[in-house]
């Protein structure tokens, strides 16, 4: 149901004079989500996220919580911070060693590739180590250096060039650029024509170890800003469990999420390109400033059934199911099923209780296990005791069951309902 090939979409735009009635709108509009998916029950949340190829520059992604979610989501333990994680800023924390740099050296370093390879080799943490990654932002390229167990986050890294294009290098270009494969990059002699940018991390390193940019070789007690220079430094790597989190309130901890809603505001990007004007009050022609919002209706119902379900089917929230009450003749065989049976489902759509009316000449267990699959609230089944009165009541999602009057049935069906 997540991938379907066909899925529904709840589409809305909206237009503007000023960026502050964008502003409001988007606020608006964000807030009535949020009511959505709080009434629907999903545990959610509204995540800062990468606008991509919609452009723009503010968007948040609503997203909920579930082990089969495509996305990984960075949230706060303490506060209602959370973001995609490409999007999440890393708090700069660093302590710089009081250890005294020592001189730079060049090592032998066969068959270590790999960070942990070399650090393994080289008897040193994952962390004391430097890793480089050549990257062409826009054609031109960029060696951005990280700390061994750090990864480089290449949407930060777009978002610093507001670069329309950002991708790896081939191992080919790089060696033809520096003279060394992936292996055995670093950022010591490097060309002029490369721009070397690092994670804040890097410049509160000393005596670390880096590639030598020579095929199995590595420099050792390598200390920034002495042995290399850095064009400049940023938030460039992604963000990890146990990091601060962002607003300064408690850690961060990771949850995987799925993708129902989207609010971007996208400025004058595609008005712009299609010269959609508009004029204003001075009769002057302004160009649109707007905003999109989507939710995934069919997503979010999947979402649903993947936050509410059992071993033995749906359990459908009593606000989102699509009928309330479950009738079950148990033996269409019994004239006296029949009738109460029929009552009961003429009683109940009268009263206004949506009724879905299992009549079907099946065993029980057939219709006890479609029932449980199906995942109505409530379900009534009328068997043995139905010519005394009494039918059994099931709630599906505590799976307790009582055995009930048909008099005093209504009632209490309605005040579950309430």
């Amino acid at each position: 149901m997540l991938r379907g090939r066909e899925f529904l979409m709840k589409d809305a735009y909206s237009f503007h004079e000023t960026y502050e009635s964008l502003d409001e709108t988007y606020d608006v509009i964000f807030n009535a989500y949020k009511r959505i998916f709080e009434r629907c029950g999903l545990n959610f949340r509204a995540v800062i996220a990468d606008s991509g190829a919609m452009g723009g520059k503010d968007t948040h992604e609503f997203m909920v919580l579930s082990d089969v979610g495509e996305d990984i989501i960075a949230y706060s333990n303490e506060s209602d911070f959370a973001a995609n994680i490409e999007m999440a800023p890393v708090v700069s924390n660093y302590e710089k060693s009081t250890e005294a740099p020592k001189s730079l050296e060049i090592v032998e370093t066969p068959n270590a590739k790999s960070m942990q390879e070399v650090a393994d080799f080289l008897k040193h943490d994952l962390n004391q180590g430097m890793k480089a990654i050549m990257f062409k932002v826009d054609e031109k390229f960029v060696l951005v250096v990280t700390r061994g167990d750090h990864e480089v986050n290449d949407v930060k890294l777009k978002n610093l060039y507001e670069a329309d294009i950002v991708e790896l290098a081939t191992e080919q270009e790089t060696k033809e650029v520096v003279g060394a494969g992936f292996g055995s990059l670093g950022p010591i002699n490097v060309s002029e024509d490369v721009e070397v940018v690092a994670d804040h991390a890097v410049q509160y390193l000393v005596n670390a170890t880096c590639g030598a940019n020579e095929d199995g070789h590595h420099f050792k007690n390598v200390n920034p800003e002495r042995d290399f220079t850095v064009t400049q430094y940023a938030d460039l790597r992604f963000i990890q469990e146990g990091d601060l989190s962002p607003d300064g309130k408690g850690t961060i901890e990771f949850a995987r999420g799925i993708e129902v809603g989207h609010v971007f505001k996208l400025g004058t990007k595609y008005a712009d390109a299609l010269n959609a004007t508009f004029l204003n009050k001075e009769g002057r022609a302004q160009t649109y400033i707007m905003g999109c919002y989507g939710i995934g209706v069919s997503r979010t119902l999947a979402s649903i059934v993947e936050q509410y379900h059992d071993e033995q089917g749906i359990v459908w929230p009593k606000d989102l199911a699509p009928f309330q009450v479950h009738l079950i003749n148990l033996n269409v065989k019994k004239e006296e099923q029949v009738e109460l049976s029929d009552q009961l489902y003429n009683q109940l759509l009268n009263s206004g209780v949506d009724v879905l009316y299992d009549d079907r000449p099946d065993r029980a267990g057939v219709k006890f296990n479609d029932s449980d699959l199906i995942g109505i609230p409530y379900r009534v089944v009328v068997g043995k005791r139905a010519s005394e009165g009494y039918v059994e009541l099931k709630y599906r999602e505590s799976g307790e069951q009582e055995d009930i009057h048909i008099d005093e049935l209504q009632k209490h069906l309605k005040n579950l309902l309430a």
